[in-house]
């Protein structure tokens, strides 16, 4: 048996990270011999097209490294269906990633796909549970919450979640907001207008459903331009809040309290998304348990920074199928070969 490149792909990331993300797709495509298309987003092509640059300056051939910027819908028409492209590689939101797993069924292509995420935190009472919160705070701010394995929803032990909730909003009231471009900036704006009144929304439904604001909540006045959003804590959160179910994609932090480990683990695996969960324990037998229990494809324990070039990324349910990193995410642009020798006899 040996693993063979599948053949041209077709590579679609979005803006968030923008160098990482379409890094995690060429190279691992490339070494495994295949040549790449990239559709960077329209947001944020230039990280991209640098690449291109830098591999054109390197030397690798004309055709192998290829990137396409335009409308996303156009593009995504002509490449997936192109009886060409052998591979799709697509990390976005779930709807896109649908319509897309539909379009490349019509050819028989292979599929890899990260999509949306909405992180259960597990904090159980034998966890530090200071420096849990300290760590949840700066983790579920990082990038505006506008990460797809962020954590977005806290559930702690009723015996801790007071303690757990005071250092938390804490550590956020702490995070100083402004610009990228500052270096004293631990938190800048949201993407867009359309995300920012997302979150709005969310926040809204959630106080409307009895939740109260433990901080932030509203855009901050000082900031005139921009879509700034106040990182926001959450308590009082019920199951029935949108902020429960959907993923926020930003600032928002829902805190609620579970009895029991059968609880914690009904209300993480309660959504259709299962990318990264989280569980912050002293007792290893506990966090086994809870690893093996939560529907994700990933599981941190006692941290939250899980993402690493040498493990295999991605995750399950409506997060997607396929894994980006480690052996896996090269494989991933390989088919196998199976080849049966039957060796012949002597001359007679």
């Amino acid at each position: 048996m040996r693993r063979e490149p599948i053949g041209p792909v077709a590579a679609f990331a979005p803006w968030n990270f923008p160098s990482l993300l379409p890094a995690r797709k060429i190279a691992p495509a490339l070494a495994a011999g295949c040549s790449v298309v990239l559709v960077p987003p329209i947001e944020a092509p230039l990280s991209s097209l640098l690449f291109a640059e830098a591999a054109d300056a390197a030397g690798v051939p004309a055709g192998v490294l290829n990137v396409i910027t335009g409308d996303p819908p156009t593009l995504s028409d002509q490449l997936v269906t192109s009886p060409i492209i052998r591979k799709v590689s697509l990390t976005g939101s779930v709807p896109v990633g649908i319509a897309v797993n539909t379009l490349a069924a019509k050819t028989l292509k292979s599929v890899s796909m990260e999509l949306g995420g909405h992180s259960p935190v597990l904090v159980f009472p034998d966890a530090d549970i200071d420096a849990a919160a300290r760590a949840a705070a700066l983790g579920k701010f990082r990038n505006a919450g506008q990460v797809c394995i962020s954590a977005s929803r806290f559930l702690v032990h009723e015996s801790v979640v007071e303690q757990f909730t005071a250092a938390f909003v804490e550590q956020t009231r702490a995070l100083r907001l402004g610009p990228g471009s500052d270096p004293g900036t631990d938190m800048g704006p949201l993407g867009s207008a359309r995300r920012r009144d997302a979150v709005e929304a969310m926040v809204a439904d959630a106080v409307g459903k009895g939740a109260q604001v433990a901080h932030g909540g509203v855009r901050p006045e000082e900031f005139q331009s921009g879509f700034f959003f106040a990182p926001t804590v959450l308590t009082g959160v019920t199951q029935d809040m949108d902020v429960m179910t959907e993923e926020p994609f930003g600032p928002i932090a829902p805190i609620t309290a579970f009895a029991t480990f059968e609880e914690a683990i009904a209300i993480a695996n309660s959504t259709a998304f299962g990318l990264a969960g989280f569980v912050y324990t002293r007792d290893l037998d506990t966090a086994y348990r809870a690893s093996e229990a939560l529907e994700t494809g990933m599981v941190g324990v006692n941290h939250l920074t899980i993402a690493t070039a040498e493990a295999p990324f991605g995750g399950v349910k409506y997060s997607g199928f396929g894994r980006e990193g480690g052996t896996e995410g090269v494989e991933a642009y390989t088919h196998a070969k199976y080849v049966n020798v039957l060796l012949p006899g002597p001359p007679s």
